[in-house]
């Protein structure tokens, strides 16, 4: 075991070195830049944009930018935003947080709901409820994030008021636990909706192929009760399969994330870079993109060490 994590652990660091070479190179073959802004400005002259190019070192060749960028990372120097001048890092630290907050919801809405909605499905198979289960994930599954989460809006705040609008708490009023977690549970639920639709599908096909073996039939004549071979037997070789899943569809809330934190303007991860792509601001999404690669390879680093929980048979050596 410990083997194999020291493994995994040094496989990171070229995953992430290729990470931060492809978004560089991306950024700087797309079109506009940190200066586009400074350009259609008629009160900048020619020679005042070539001393601010100069200042913020974008008149150096991509290479030199990415290799001062990446010696300043190494020693701990994350860079400056060329927007607001603050430290990257800063920036970072103060809405990390809040993604990992809205991310971390989302995914335990998406397991509680998920996981009973695909077993009762599977031991109720054709049934009224198993249609109705199906029926909601083909549409939650379809949905746009963005539409759902404006209808999320539109029904559970402006028509019936429920809930807040959009923020992370209410503006004038002392912070309450009740209020942050009003705020919180909408674009959460937006933000797992897709997860929960293909989780519980998965697992109920996973159940339906798991219910059917030998060993359940044995479980069932020594006379185990249905809800005991259920949980305790079926379930747990069932959810094996779906943790492969769930590590790859971790990435989808990150990504995820960034549109559900700008309709809901949660100040986290996405909204930050949202807001630097728009002004090309790139030392902050640089940081931004560095910090959730790594915790997309983090979590399925942690997938793969669950296996050995769930799965006996799985060994490391």
């Amino acid at each position: 075991m410990t083997r194999f994590l020291a493994q995994r652990l040094l496989q990171l660091l070229p995953l992430l070195l290729l990470t931060t070479v492809v978004s560089f190179a991306v950024m700087q073959l797309s079109p506009g830049g940190p200066l586009s802004a400074y350009e259609h400005s008629p009160s900048i002259t020619a020679a005042q944009l070539k001393i601010i190019a100069h200042d913020l070192g974008l008149d150096q060749p991509a290479p030199v930018q990415y290799w001062r960028w990446l010696s300043g990372l190494v020693h701990g120097q994350w860079g400056y935003s060329l927007q607001s001048g603050e430290p990257v890092a800063t920036l970072i630290l103060e809405r990390l947080g809040n993604t990992l907050e809205l991310v971390a919801t989302a995914f335990a809405i998406s397991l509680l709901i998920a996981v009973p909605l695909g077993v009762l499905s599977s031991v109720r198979q054709y049934s009224g409820f198993d249609y109705l289960a199906t029926f909601f994930s083909f549409v939650a599954y379809s949905i746009p994030v963005f539409w759902a989460g404006l209808m999320a809006q539109l029904l559970f705040s402006v028509k019936l008021g429920w809930l807040p609008v959009a923020g992370l708490y209410t503006e004038g009023v002392p912070w309450t636990f009740v209020d942050a977690i009003k705020h919180l549970a909408l674009p959460a639920l937006v933000l797992g909706l897709g997860l929960i639709a293909g989780w519980s599908r998965y697992l109920r096909s996973s159940m339906l192929e798991v219910l059917q073996l030998d060993y359940l039939r044995t479980a069932r004549a020594k006379g185990a009760s249905s809800w005991s071979v259920v949980l305790k037997h079926a379930l747990r070789n069932a959810v094996v399969p779906l943790v492969t899943v769930i590590a790859l569809d971790i990435p989808l809330l990150f990504t995820g994330a960034l549109v559900v934190e700008v309709v809901f303007s949660w100040p986290g991860e996405g909204r930050l870079f949202y807001d630097a792509l728009q002004n090309r601001d790139y030392p902050v999404l640089m940081g931004v993109l560095l910090i959730s690669a790594f915790l997309i390879l983090f979590s399925n680093l942690v997938a793969d060490m669950l296996y050995g929980f769930l799965n006996p048979r799985v060994r490391y050596d």
